[in-house]
């Protein structure tokens, strides 16, 4: 081999691995006070609480205290299992001693205080879109939250999907962190529900279909798809899988759980709804308004229940 094969070689090399450190580094933490004085907002801390539903991952599982953020629940993923972490101001086992900044960072960027990278299976690619106030005054509602002690087992997650540094190609491909941007051509109740929608409770996390990297498929947003748990199948919320709903139905719906055919949420969406039917009643009917405007799109098949022998 040549001299000059053997430099283009190493070259080659050297340029692979400074692409792959620019793409996988963290980055650094967000200068979160801007203000001279700051006074939380804790019912506003309460509103995204309940809408960006953090109790029905980080409530401690099998107990029915909602406020109870000790984590621990086993998220199943075809990447590996993940355990939810404590979430209370356990000075120890939670987050009790972050700053302000280190929960901005870690909601809205993915980003740990230590500067790893969180698996996305933390919907932060979606809470990247909230405004920042919203997290501040998140973050000033939990601290009045009990602490919880107990430190949650570590994920299990084989390898090569165990190595946070290459979740920094994962966000460069899927994550859009721009901040939600109103539509002013449309009413103020639609642009409430469609940030309530589009960040704090990152509906289309679940609602929508991903691609083999654990993408959502862009497309088909909203359109539904195979529970990433292998269970079940998520329904189609755009207007090709509800056209026959009504706002009044939807925002029913959010508030109790009942369908208009007379059945009721199932799976995940029991826990949801416990949170999201906390939410003020103009709040559930500006979800309702911004999801009756979705159009329909054809999502992924449901599979084909198998003969009864």
């Amino acid at each position: 081999m040549s001299r000059r094969i053997v430099l283009a070689v190493v070259l080659a090399g050297v340029a692979a691995f400074g692409v792959f450190g620019w793409l996988t580094a963290t980055p650094s933490a967000v200068v979160v006070v801007t203000e001279a004085a700051y006074t939380p907002d804790l019912a506003n801390g309460q509103t995204t609480f309940n809408a960006g539903g953090c109790s029905s991952c980080h409530a401690v599982p099998g107990q029915p205290d909602r406020l109870k953020l000790g984590g621990g629940l086993a998220l199943v993923s075809p990447f590996g299992t993940f355990y939810v972490p404590n979430i209370s101001p356990d000075p120890a086992d939670g987050i009790g001693r972050w700053t302000e900044a280190q929960f901005v960072t870690a909601v809205t960027k993915g980003v740990s205080p230590s500067g790893t990278h969180y698996f996305p299976a933390f919907p932060y690619t979606t809470y990247a879109h909230a405004r920042i106030s919203d997290i501040r005054d998140l973050f000033a509602y939990l601290k009045t939250l009990a602490p919880v002690p107990g430190k949650v087992r570590d994920h299990d997650v084989p390898f090569p999907f165990n190595i946070r540094r290459n979740i920094g190609i994962w966000k460069w491909l899927f994550m859009d962190a721009g901040p939600f941007m109103p539509d002013t051509a449309r009413p103020a109740q639609w642009n409430r529900g469609a940030y309530l929608v589009n960040s704090l409770g990152h509906c289309a996390e679940c609602h929508s279909p991903r691609n083999s990297l654990g993408g959502i498929v862009a497309a088909q947003r909203f359109a539904g798809g195979p529970d990433p748990d292998g269970k079940g199948f998520v329904p189609n919320i755009t207007q090709k899988g509800i056209s026959d709903w009504n706002e009044k139905d939807i925002a029913y719906f959010l508030e109790s759980g009942q369908t208009p055919d007379g059945d009721s949420a199932g799976g995940s969406m029991v826990s949801v709804i416990r949170n999201i039917s906390q939410l003020s009643e103009a709040d559930r009917n500006a979800i309702a308004t911004y999801i009756k405007s979705l159009p329909p799109v054809d999502g992924p098949p449901k599979p084909k229940k198998a003969d009864k022998g």
